[in-house]
């Protein structure tokens, strides 16, 4: 079983952000989030719900399965 890892999440989404070139303002505005809430969740200092999630990979262009798919990797390659 796999334990869930806040940092990894913050990890995966910064790496993603920064691979399409966008900066925590505008990629936040694209996901319909606030900025700061970005930012703690980049940052591992704020847990991302299940929405957030889903509105990132929006954001992103995956489905949220994909972006899950993505943490779980993150976690299990440290």
């Amino acid at each position: 079983m796999i334990e869930f890892d806040n940092k990894a999440v913050g990890v995966v989404i910064r790496q993603l952000r920064k691979e399409k070139g966008l900066s925590q303002e505008v990629f936040s505005g694209l996901a319909g989030i606030a900025r700061s809430h970005l930012y703690m969740i980049e940052s591992s200092d704020k847990q991302a719900n299940f929405e957030t999630l889903w509105k990132l990979a929006n954001a992103f262009g995956v489905e949220p399965n994909e972006l899950v798919k993505k943490i779980e990797n993150e976690i299990l390659n440290k």
